[in-house]
């Protein structure tokens, strides 16, 4: 929900921005966004929220884990352990062709 409430607002100020401004100041505002994303500072905070997220996600992960792993059917907890098997030596893609970059 929430990805679906930040789409629409940016599509929403994406239109508004567009219409009124015009093209020069859509112009203006994406040199000035490149600018802010190619900032060393910016890029370094942006990696160190992205691995504290997958640190995160990691205890996450092992709470669960801990916590349901008896509850869990045999089928499906033999499903997690051949993939864990598989990505564990190389391949990181799964089922549907993505990847866990």
């Amino acid at each position: 929900m929430r990805y679906r409430l930040t789409f629409f607002a940016g599509l929403a100020l994406g239109y508004v921005l567009g219409t009124r401004a015009g093209r020069e100041r859509y112009e203006q505002l994406k040199k000035s966004a490149q600018q802010v994303a190619q900032n060393p500072a910016v890029r370094n905070t942006a990696e160190s929220a992205a691995q504290q997220g997958r640190v995160f996600a990691g205890k996450a992960y092992h709470v669960v884990s801990e916590r349901v792993g008896d509850h869990v059917p045999d089928s499906v907890a033999e499903r997690v352990r051949s993939l864990r098997a598989r990505n564990g030596h190389g391949s990181a893609g799964d089922d549907w062709g993505t990847s866990n970059t």
